[in-house]
């Protein structure tokens, strides 16, 4: 009876390691930033699996480094702030980014001034219709 309890146990952590793996551990994100185009921000998890988002350059308003309080320290991630359709001016969604890599403030200012430069360039730029 002992080994059937043990058998048991042992299946299930390898599930639990299995499906962390598989849903929850990622591995590497990536951004990258098409000005005519729009944002694709994809997570690597540690299985193998990719996830991708996609968001139209129509829809980003901005991109923003955001600060938070979290235990007893601050950590810095950014964030592509979504256009309100109905209010020009508002914001309808905040999409933070690099959740799980959480790079320093020196890497995420270097992508934010990437990506403030597509967005400059997207704005001077003729528009077309």
């Amino acid at each position: 009876q002992n080994s059937v309890v043990l058998s048991a146990a042992i299946f299930i952590t390898l599930l639990g390691l299995i499906i962390y793996l598989h849903f929850v551990k990622i591995d590497e994100e990536s951004l990258l930033v098409i000005g005519s185009l729009g944002i694709q921000v994809t997570s690597s998890y540690a299985s193998g699996k990719e996830s991708t988002t996609f968001i139209e350059m129509g829809q980003v308003k901005d991109v923003v480094i955001n600060e938070a309080i979290h235990m007893q320290k601050v950590i810095y991630y950014l964030c592509i702030l979504l256009q309100d359709p109905e209010d020009p001016q508002g914001v309808s969604e905040v999409v933070p980014l690099f959740q799980s890599s959480k790079p320093r403030l020196d890497c995420l200012i270097e992508v934010y001034k990437s990506c403030q430069e597509i967005l400059e360039q997207r704005k001077t730029a003729p528009q077309s219709s």
